[in-house]
């Protein structure tokens, strides 16, 4: 798979011998990630479009945002980069749309961390990922792995499209039932209770739900705080149980900075003390590999089911697995990608 990569161009390469105009489609932290590459590598910028409902004339470094007709108008044609993540229905098939007619890149920046997945990083990691991709349990999760590190490298959409997948059918391999003692780290506001509870049809032994930031946490509280056999914490889960830097606020980006606030953590091994967990699901911006490490115990003891984000950082595709295969080699591991631009919601589920 790695040499098969290697003979095609990054998207970086493609950019940077682009000579038609490069127009960015969306502005916050992965645009600015997206500039910050482009600045080492010496590509230019055309400019950067918005949806037509948030064109307002505003500025995005240095840049007048403008709508896709306004730039087709000045520019003609050009290429499309989308630096910006959705899992919206209406606003991915209007980017399906665009990939039909126009030349559309996504260049993937992780949300933790500052590896970008290019020639370099696969050469210097290819064994590594090959390795991991051996361990995939199904031919899905096989082509997922593999598709995802077509669409980190090449930037092209259609290799997402291809192996997007229903929660069903990730819970179909989980086969939660009645008797599961839930332990959801990163819990936000609920939501994952929420789908945990449709797939377990309202029946289940406990749940223990860990949450970071105070303000969702209080949110988490008034949506949860009734559910019986239910304990909801406020704090954060790392390797062991200390205080680390958070930076809070963020709703679902809240994570650890050196500049953050010092927030009282623990560790899966710890939670696991009071409640024999069989069922963990992790989604906690890229501290998903350290915070395994604190949960080692129960995964070789007690194989709980997992349910794992392994899209924060370029390494969480195959270092999780690899990972999770150290700690217990029965763990059956399998990988799904659910719809999202650009890889987000592509997840580990272990039995």
């Amino acid at each position: 798979m790695i040499n098969e990569l290697l003979n095609k161009k990054s998207v970086w390469e493609k950019l940077m011998n682009e000579e038609r105009p490069i127009v960015l489609y969306g502005m916050g932290n992965g645009a600015d990630r997206v500039l910050k590459e482009f600045e080492l590598l010496g590509i230019n910028v055309g400019g950067v479009m918005a949806s037509d409902d948030f064109v307002r004339g505003q500025k995005f470094h240095d840049f007048t945002v403008k709508t896709f007709e306004q730039h087709k108008e000045e520019l003609g044609d050009f290429v499309i980069l989308i630096t910006f993540g959705t899992d919206r229905e209406d606003v991915m098939n209007h980017i399906k749309e665009l990939n039909d007619k126009y030349t559309v890149l996504v260049p993937s920046v992780p949300v933790a961390g500052s590896s970008i997945f290019n020639r370099s990083y696969l050469m210097k990691n290819g064994t590594e990922i090959e390795i991991a991709y051996d361990l995939m349990a199904d031919e899905m999760s096989r082509k997922t792995f593999r598709n995802i590190c077509y669409f980190q490298y090449t930037g092209e959409l259609k290799y997402l499209f291809e192996i997007e997948s229903s929660k069903d059918d990730a819970y179909k391999i989980l086969n939660l039932t009645s008797e599961e003692n839930y332990l959801d780290l990163g819990a936000y506001r609920g939501d994952t209770i929420d789908e945990f509870l449709k797939y377990t049809c309202n029946q289940y032994k406990t749940i223990t739900a860990v949450e970071p930031d105070p303000k969702t946490y209080e949110k988490l509280v008034e949506s949860k705080g009734d559910l019986a056999n239910t304990k909801l914490l406020n704090m954060g889960v790392w390797i062991q149980d200390t205080e680390i830097p958070f930076i809070l606020d963020k709703g679902r980006g809240s994570s650890i900075r050196r500049d953050g606030v010092l927030t009282k953590t623990t560790c899966i091994n710890s939670l696991a003390g009071e409640r024999e967990f069989t069922y963990i699901k992790m989604d906690i911006e890229g501290a998903e590999f350290v915070v395994l490490s604190g949960g080692n115990e129960l995964l070789e003891s007690k194989k709980p089911k997992l349910n794992i984000a392994c899209y924060h950082r370029c390494s969480d595709i195959y270092k999780l697995p690899t990972m999770l295969n150290r700690i217990n080699k029965n763990y059956k591991i399998y990988m799904r990608h659910h719809p999202s631009i650009p890889g987000w919601e592509t997840n580990l589920y272990c039995i």
